[in-house]
């Protein structure tokens, strides 16, 4: 008689569960995205997304200097605008809130992974991801402008700049600037597989970019295609993207799976706003367990292929691995 397989015999206790686990989750692999906003000594809540907040640049630089200190070393800048114009120009202004906040934390910071969200949305008085003509986005003037706000970000002391708009030919036209710039070694990470999802919404409170008219349907990807997103990612690369995204994360993991085992560049995901709420909501009413489910959701992202994750639970992460 053959002998019964017993896979239980692996899982008896953690010591002998963590000898054979295939999945881990390490704290450099994790980026915290983080809102910055003008003034001083502000800590404003995001009320849909409890735990996080707008920050002025003076506090914003303490906070990430202690979750530094906890292993979180990469951090993706949104800026929210004292002034919003048609076409976004506190973007790419020298003065503009992330370039400022860039220059302060790689102070204090010179060895952390600061990255540039790079996007006009926050910017426009009309919420849009670019330059409006009529009531569409312009794509090759929008691409101008995306271009001249990269090197503005790796002036500032940007270490790497994030493309998240979706602009056809956007990474080449920042690939062409920068290196004009003289910037040859920083590097894109392109935000190339971004659905158009209604898991953005607390997003839109945190960056106060919600369109004033329409929505990004027109430029972001429908949820429903899975090969367009191969597409766009392979377009990217041959632009010059050294990394790429998916977004979101948890409902697009077979968009993930797919695209790590299609490309030899390094594959982030962003655990988006609405996939924090959600968690975040459901444990402070008792149905969840906040920890097993973060973790569990981290090693899901992990486990379809990402090599770094982008998460509002970081700093909360990272907490619980100090006190393992």
């Amino acid at each position: 008689m053959f002998p019964i397989e017993r896979p239980r015999r692996l899982r008896k206790n953690e010591t002998l569960r963590a000898l054979v686990r295939e999945t881990h989750i390490r704290l450099d692999q994790l980026i915290y995205p983080v809102f910055v906003r003008p003034g001083t000594g502000m800590k404003l809540p995001v009320s849909s997304m409890p735990g996080i907040y707008q920050w002025s640049v003076d506090l914003l630089t303490d906070h990430l200097e202690e979750i530094y200190e906890q292993g979180i070393r990469s951090f993706l800048f949104f800026g929210i605008p004292a002034h919003k114009d048609a076409e976004g120009s506190e973007a790419y202004s020298p003065e503009g809130i992330v370039q400022v906040a860039l220059q302060t934390v790689k102070k204090r910071l010179p060895e952390a992974v600061l990255i540039a969200d790079l996007c006009l949305c926050e910017y426009t008085d009309h919420g849009h991801c670019g330059i409006l003509r009529g009531n569409d986005v312009d794509n090759d003037m929008t691409i101008d402008i995306l271009a001249k706000t990269a090197v503005v970000q790796a002036r500032a002391g940007a270490s790497i700049v994030a493309p998240s708009d979706m602009m056809d030919g956007r990474v080449a036209a920042i690939r062409h600037a920068l290196d004009q710039a003289g910037f040859q070694d920083i590097p894109i990470m392109s935000y190339a597989a971004k659905y158009a999802s209604g898991f953005y919404g607390p997003f839109r409170e945190a960056a106060e970019n919600t369109p004033s008219f329409g929505d990004r349907r027109a430029y972001q990807m429908d949820p429903a295609n899975r090969l367009e997103a191969l597409k766009e990612v392979l377009l990217d690369i041959q632009e010059g993207a050294d990394m790429v995204i998916v977004k979101p994360a948890m409902p697009y993991l077979d968009v993930l799976s797919d695209v790590k085992n299609s490309v030899q560049i390094p594959v982030a995901a962003y655990q988006v706003s609405g996939e924090y709420a959600m968690i975040k909501a459901a444990s402070q009413l008792g149905w969840l367990d906040e920890r097993r489910v973060v973790e569990e959701s981290l090693l899901s992202i992990k486990r379809a292929g990402a090599d770094m994750i982008i998460t509002y639970f970081a700093p909360l992460f990272a907490h619980w691995m100090q006190q393992k």
